[in-house]
């Protein structure tokens, strides 16, 4: 299977928006539910073209066999004081897992980062998410802090962890 990464342009809004509708279904590991999802593929466009304006953020695709299987979303700080912060959010759909596409979005991200004066990467994960765990670990991230009943799902508290990453 060949795998390819870039930085996605206004014309995957509507392959992005598809993704991501694929992955409030497979997954309650995204923060938004099935048909929560209000967004229109006009505005995921404008979203793709503010982030391509923005020197601290952007998003990068990973296509499997033409097809977008995950994305990477690094939205960074615009204000002097958090600047050389970005929060990080990724989804890969289960079909592609397992490939080392987790690994190479972050690699491509980190290494946009690292040209883009980014210094520090942190996002959440929920603290029963293994897999999700075990990649950020891998990808040199680490546990800050527990983000007690952060999440409501399904009639359950779920707690979150702070995971940071410090680019030397």
């Amino acid at each position: 299977m060949k795998v390819s990464f870039r930085k996605l342009v206004p014309e995957d809004a509507c392959r992005l928006l598809s993704l991501q509708h694929f992955l409030d279904e497979e997954t309650a590991f995204m923060l938004l539910e099935p048909d929560e999802r209000q967004t229109s593929v006009q505005q995921v466009r404008e979203m793709i073209e503010t982030k391509g304006r923005s020197v601290h953020s952007i998003l990068i695709g990973a296509e499997a066999d033409g097809e977008l299987a995950g994305y990477i979303s690094v939205s960074g700080g615009e204000l002097k004081r958090i600047r050389h912060s970005a929060y990080i959010v990724i989804g890969i759909r289960k079909a592609f897992q397992g490939l080392g596409i987790g690994s190479g979005l972050f690699r491509e991200m980190e290494a946009w980062a690292r040209t883009s004066g980014i210094v520090r990467l942190e996002l959440t994960v929920m603290a029963h998410n293994e897999r999700g765990i075990a990649l950020y670990r891998k990808c040199g991230f680490e546990i800050e802090g527990m983000k007690k009943k952060s999440l409501y799902i399904d009639g359950e508290w779920i707690d979150e962890y702070y995971m940071g990453k410090i680019l030397d």
